[in-house]
């Protein structure tokens, strides 16, 4: 029993996590932008799990929105046990045609974010000898993924990232891993503009499943966590074929299902 904090939790994988570690006997930090849907996610919390859930909204994308988190994960009267970097954003085209700003906005949240985070989290948890970080990356993250440029960039940037302070904290008592799930049935798709309908149902997980999973990885100590044999089984193959065939295939099989 601790205190966890989870950005992105007003739906999706972190509004999983948040109600698998109530679940747990944790006390939750829901942290994401629409407040409405964070006191109506505490109320449940509190109702099913009798947890003590505070809400934060903050806009990671903005710098007072990061700050306000990092306050709150450097208050040493009330520490962090585990931090849960889930917030993130996608977007899907040619990116010579997608707008900047985006692409930018998305790199802010994805990546700079979580390092921010990351950062105002570790001093007081190598301190305390105790304490974790999970980061939501992605199975995009592997290899080069056309039409989704920016986003694997983001993501690989957070597996290598995830896995270099995983190494540092090795022996300390503090825990850091990355989680990468493939398809998951959340709301990122739509938001994304991604035609889900293109992806068969065998491929797809739910929020929760990968969650059990995430957690179970943690609990043992692991660098990285892939929830689901078929996602397993992907990352495999990508890591040990050249880029350039990898990238070509995600090519070819995105022109396809366009």
């Amino acid at each position: 029993m601790g205190t966890s904090l989870v950005t992105g939790a007003s739906s999706g994988i972190g509004r999983a996590f948040a109600s698998a570690l109530a679940a747990r006997g944790d006390d939750v930090v829901v942290v994401a932008r629409d407040a409405a849907r964070l006191g109506e996610l505490a109320a449940e919390l509190k109702a099913a799990h009798g947890a003590q859930v505070e809400v934060l909204a903050a806009d990671l994308v903005a710098d007072d929105g990061v700050a306000a988190v990092e306050e709150r994960l450097c208050a040493p009267e009330r520490p962090i046990d585990l931090l849960v970097n889930n917030a993130g954003m996608g977007t899907f085209g040619s990116f010579a045609e997608l707008p900047l700003e985006g692409e930018l906005r998305e790199i802010g949240l994805n990546v700079v974010a979580v390092v921010r985070l990351c950062h105002a989290a570790l001093p007081g948890m190598l301190e305390r000898r105790v304490g974790g970080i999970i980061n939501v990356s992605s199975l995009a993250g592997y290899q080069p993924t056309p039409t989704n440029a920016t986003y694997a960039a983001t993501k690989a940037f957070v597996s290598s990232f995830s896995q270099a302070l995983h190494e540092e904290a090795r022996g300390t008592g503090v825990k850091v891993m990355v989680l990468c799930p493939g398809f998951t049935a959340t709301e990122f798709q739509e938001r994304a503009g991604i035609d889900s309908g293109a992806v068969p149902g065998f491929l797809w997980q739910s929020a929760e499943a990968v969650v059990a999973a995430a957690l179970r990885s943690y609990d043992r100590g692991r660098a990285v966590c892939v929830p689901g044999a078929l996602n397993q089984a992907g990352a495999a193959f990508t890591s040990v074929l050249p880029a350039a065939l990898t990238r070509r295939v995600a090519g070819t099989v995105i022109r396809r299902a366009e």
